[in-house]
Parts: C-alpha cells; sequence; structure tokens
C-alpha cells in the first residue's frame, strides 16, 4: 500500500513532530510513503519512515535529483513544478494530510476528485455554498490518521471487487 503524506514545505517544529510521527507509522505498518520529496512536512514524514526502516518515495517538481531531501530513498524528477501534486496523489491509495497551505489544499483537492480517501491531521476543513462537506476524514493523533487512511483503503478495495 501507499499512503502519500502532504503539506507545507516549511512547518513549525509541532507540525514536523506530528509529520515524523505519522511517517514512522506508515513504516511501522508496512506501507510505502510517497510525498513531493521536499522540506517541511514532506522531509520530517520522510525521516520518520527511514528511522522505522520504511520506503519513501519523492515526487519532485523540478529536474534534479538533488532537490530530494535526505529521506528520501526513491526520487522521482518531474520537470512538472506544483502539477506534481497529481502524480502525488495519483500515486498513493490514501492521503494522510498534515497541516499545510494551499498546495496542500490542492492535493485535497485532486485526491477527492481521483477517488482517494483523504484523512486530515489539523489541515483544510472543506465548505461548498457554506455548508462543511466531510469528504475528509478527521483524524486527532498520527496514529489514528494511518489507521484510518489504511481502513479506508481497505474499504475502497472491497468495494472495486464488489463492483468488478
Amino acid at each position: 500500500m501507499f499512503i502519500a503524506v502532504i503539506g507545507s514545505g516549511t512547518c513549525s517544529d509541532e507540525i514536523a513532530a506530528l509529520a515524523r510521527e505519522v511517517g514512522r507509522e506508515i513504516a511501522r505498518r508496512g506501507a510505502v510513503l510517497v510525498c513531493g520529496g521536499q522540506g517541511g512536512v514532506m522531509e520530517a514524514a520522510c525521516q520518520g519512515a527511514k528511522i522505522a526502516g520504511g520506503t519513501t518515495v519523492g515526487i519532485l517538481p523540478g529536474t534534479d535529483r538533488s532537490e530530494a531531501n535526505p529521506y528520501v530513498g526513491v526520487p522521482v524528477v518531474t520537470g512538472l513544478g506544483e502539477a506534481r501534486n497529481a502524480i502525488v496523489v495519483r500515486t498513493a491509495d490514501a492521503v494522510v494530510a498534515v497541516s499545510g497551505g494551499y498546495g496542500t489544499l490542492s492535493e485535497i483537492g485532486l485526491a477527492l476528485k481521483m477517488g482517494r480517501p483523504v484523512v486530515g491531521l489539523g489541515t483544510w476543513e472543506l465548505c461548498h455554498s457554506g455548508q462543511p462537506v466531510d469528504a475528509v476524514a478527521r483524524a486527532d493523533s498520527p496514529a489514528q490518521a494511518v489507521e484510518l487512511a489504511l481502513a479506508l483503503i481497505k474499504q475502497v478495495t472491497i468495494q472495486e471487487e464488489m463492483r468488478g
């Protein structure tokens, strides 16, 4: 299973600690961590996964592998800039959003459009015509975020098998 961790390229120490723990939980459960491959939330999540012996994939916006943070095991250069957000979420079976800015919001929207489950940890709240939309599952901790992501992946897999 592939879980994307999305969030800002710069973040506070508190947000980095949450992202690091999300990465650790992903690795502990044997999933592959996918991210945008650069700093902030992405670097912290990769660091947590690497410490726990996990695999990390960074989908980079530029054309040089050296843009990847030091914890990316598999750097993928795209030359697509922010359009690489679509590749990040398309590669994943589920997405965990940790805080984040407008780039994170774009990835949340793309993931939902592509049918990827999204779990939020202190991230965006969605509304349509002024009404809250429950499209993002909410988690209170990194462990709960990863557990929810894995449960949602299984749920989607079962639904696909029933249709198939």
